[in-house]
């Protein structure tokens, strides 16, 4: 993989483990294309555009007033004119009217390449460590994929050829919906709930939401999936927690991958919390990697 060297405007990459002097967000997969990443990270921008979003000098700064930390966050993707200090206190303001918290989100690509260390020196702290992981190739259904489609543990019962226990049911739902069928899971407001939907229903990447009920009609896993031409981001797994340890999550994004692909999808990749072990462990079985990291920072106690 060749790289640009930082003063060129590119990410820096490091192998796993070591941070950047200038940032602690780093490309991890050494044998993924620098180009293709920036692709995906530019459709994960797309895929999680809220309406409540605007343009500042190279930032895309958004507040939607919903729980996603990426829909709520300032993106900062180009140098643009201004100094980063004069773009933060115009954003103190637009934040404070919101009534959110100002928080960063920082990426390999964030510029200029000095505001993560910048941000650390000024004792915003770093939250949310997360990465990216990445399905390189869709070409057909991976042993893996077949796997989890073949059974999801014997407490599931048999599984049948579409993933689904017998009785159970799978369901396409529209933005409204399935923000509620999620936000219930999670126990979020009727504000997160509403949000959520307004941005589902306004994305410039269309969603597929799909839900698993059970034989007595109880939703036991939902997910979603975002295609952008040969690109496609998996969204909002989320298994009910009386049915985790079953391998649900494992058979219904082996069966989002199928269908994205079915549509013409080539890579996936998705978002997960670093410190989430069970679920980084489930898609790695299906064939995702670690490619690269991102974080936020914010003075603003109440933030995470």
């Amino acid at each position: 993989m060749t790289l640009r060297a930082p003063d060129e405007g590119g990410a820096t990459a490091l192998p796993a483990g070591l941070a950047s002097p200038v940032s602690a967000a780093a490309v991890l997969a050494a044998d993924l294309d620098l180009e293709m990443l920036q692709r995906i990270e530019d459709s994960s921008l797309n895929a999680s555009a809220p309406p409540q979003q605007r343009w500042l000098d190279g930032w895309i700064v958004r507040y939607c007033p919903g729980k996603a930390k990426r829909a709520r966050c300032i993106n900062a993707v180009a140098l643009g004119q201004r100094s980063p200090q004069a773009k933060l206190t115009e954003c103190e303001a637009l934040f404070r009217e919101a009534g959110l918290p100002l928080v960063v989100r920082i990426t390999p690509f964030t510029q200029p390449v000095g505001l993560d260390a910048e941000l650390a020196r000024r004792g915003w702290p770093m939250f949310d460590d997360t990465r990216v992981m990445v399905l390189a190739e869709l070409q057909g259904r991976s042993p893996a994929q077949a796997a989890a489609l073949a059974g999801s543990g014997a407490e599931a019962g048999q599984m049948v050829q579409s993933g689904l226990p017998p009785g159970w049911t799978e369901t396409h739902e529209g933005a409204l919906d399935y923000a509620r069928t999620v936000g219930a899971l999670r126990g979020s407001s009727a504000l997160e709930i509403e949000s959520h939907a307004q941005r589902l229903q306004g994305s410039p990447v269309p969603y597929t939401g799909l839900v698993w009920r059970d034989d007595v009609g109880q939703v036991q896993a939902c997910g979603q999936f975002a295609r952008e031409a040969g690109l496609v981001g998996l969204y909002d797994i989320f298994t009910a927690p009386a049915a985790r340890g079953r391998g649900l999550a494992r058979a219904l994004c082996a069966r989002l991958l199928v269908l994205a692909r079915d549509e013409g999808a080539r890579t996936a990749y998705l978002q997960v919390d670093a410190a989430n072990a069970p679920a980084r462990k489930v898609y790695a079985r299906l064939g995702f990697q670690d490619a690269y990291t991102y974080h936020y920072r914010s003075s603003e106690a109440g933030a995470h």
